[in-house]
């Protein structure tokens, strides 16, 4: 189906790789050369490219197999209900604002590259000039999410010629000779292990996967704004090129480096590493032009992940799983309330940033731990969908999405999928004012799941108290 006025397939794709092209591209090959060496660093390519593929063609399939469905909220809930529905939306936006304070943190540290009062990423001036920022996009989103989405291609565009001219310049020069040098760890005569790195082969790739999940956050961009697509094949689409686009650029741009400065040299370079590697390369003025595009980057993709968590819950709104009140429209078809709402919890995130040092390692690790449930629901989904068809050919792509995902959480750290739990308590609210809007009744096994989830929580909230779980 047709609509006029709706997001374009570029708009889409721009979105896509908007989405998940932020901070992590910048700094990828600093700590991936802190975990591993070139070997292991591109098997977990491999892995985690198979497992993103898999991801991307469930959400491909289930576009294409159930157009009436919209979002990731809604294939959790066609496939295991309302409360599974309400889980995966719930994680979903607390994943989307959670990431913009990482975002936040690495542009005012890229900042810092030319004012250093921001170069800590979460000092006073820095915090009150993100917050600005942030006010600013939800003011910009609110007046109208399509025209939005036109501003996020042009800057998407922009943000991308900078790192097509840092690959050819890698190119130019890759040294094969300093890349190979410790490729698999640098084993002996007697397969020993050298100290390339501290840890084993399997240990490295588990680390580096834990760091390119982050990386690719953000891949479901086109499906969630499917329902405002000109053309709804367009999501499916979007999300595929949108992948291969993205695993092509993550690769080439976090491995080059590997092939310039040794592993360890590379990996005690400042961050953003990338800024770093190409003021060796040029001089203070390259470092300075990657500066730049990093900050034209972030605000790319942080513009992208303002509009995708109130999509989430506009969506969830629209399929009573949260009250009404969220996915109320102004008159730019945008969701305010929602909007407003989340810019606020933002807020007094940003703030909360003045007294921590973890800031960016904390943000990333929690956005990563809500959505791999996220991702996960929609394998799961996908495979109940293949086996009702007795299609195997169906039920492949969720066997790898859900299999990746579910270890990812295991990497992703298990303490902060934990942590989450005391979000979620907050989130049962809602979920019981949307239910007596519908004069539903909560069933037994829905209250039962509240009930262990709200205990974990507390039991969340005391291991952080006591120091059993240490936030690093």
């Amino acid at each position: 189906m047709n609509r006029k006025g709706g997001v374009s397939l570029v708009g889409l794709i721009m979105l896509v790789i908007s989405s998940s092209i932020g901070a992590g591209i910048y700094n990828a090959s600093q700590q991936l050369a802190a975990v591993a060496t070139p070997g292991p660093a591109l098997l977990a390519w491999l892995i985690v490219g198979i497992g993103i593929l898999g991801l991307a063609l469930s959400l491909k399939s289930l576009s294409e197999t159930h157009p009436e469905l919209t979002g990731i909220s809604d294939y959790a809930k066609a496939g295991f209900g309302n409360f599974a529905g309400f889980l995966s939306g719930w994680g979903y936006w607390l994943s989307a604002w959670i990431g913009n304070i990482a975002f936040a943190t690495m542009m005012m540290s890229a900042l810092g590259y030319f004012l250093p009062v921001f170069k800590s990423g979460n000092s006073g001036p820095a915090i009150i000039t993100a917050s600005i920022i942030s006010w600013l996009l939800t003011w910009l989103v609110v007046n109208g999410v399509e025209n939005a989405a036109f501003i996020n291609s042009i800057v998407t565009i922009v943000k991308l010629v900078p790192l097509v001219a840092f690959i050819l310049l890698g190119l130019v020069t890759f040294n094969a000779g300093i890349f190979t040098a410790h490729f698999w760890q640098n084993f002996s005569s007697n397969f020993t292990y050298s100290v390339a790195t501290p840890s084993g082969i399997f240990e490295q790739i588990k680390h580096c996967i834990m760091i390119m999940m982050w990386i690719f956050i953000g891949i479901e961009g086109a499906t969630m704004m499917a329902n405002r697509a000109r053309r709804r094949t367009d999501a499916s689409r979007a999300t595929i090129i949108g992948f291969i686009s993205l695993l092509i650029l993550n690769v080439v741009i976090s491995m080059l480096p590997y092939g310039y400065l040794t592993q360890a040299q590379l990996a005690h370079v400042g961050n953003p590493a990338l800024t770093y590697v190409v003021e060796q390369m040029l001089g203070p003025v390259g470092g300075a032009f990657v500066s730049i595009s990093l900050i034209l980057t972030v605000m790319g993709t942080w513009l992208s992940w303002t509009l995708l968590p109130v999509e989430a819950t506009s969506q969830m709104a629209n399929e009573h799983l949260l009250p009404q009140w969220f996915g109320r429209l102004n008159r730019h078809r945008a969701p305010a309330n929602s909007l407003w709402l989340t810019q606020v919890l933002l807020q007094l995130f940003l703030v909360s940033l003045l007294f921590t040092n973890q800031a960016y390692q904390v943000a990333i690790s929690f956005c990563t731990a809500a959505i791999v449930v996220c991702y996960a629901l929609v394998g799961a989904y996908q495979i109940k969908v293949g086996w009702a068809q007795h299609s195997l050919k169906l039920m492949a792509p969720g066997i790898v999405a859900l299999g990746f995902e579910v270890l990812g959480i295991i990497f992703a750290g298990l303490q902060y999928l934990w942590l989450c739990s005391i979000a979620y308590v907050l989130g049962f609210v809602f979920y019981w004012w949307a239910a007596h809007e519908q004069h539903r009744q909560l069933t037994s096994f829905e209250w039962l799941v509240m009930i262990i989830i709200t205990l974990a929580a507390l039991l969340a909230m005391v291991a952080l108290v006591i120091g059993r779980i240490v936030l690093n």
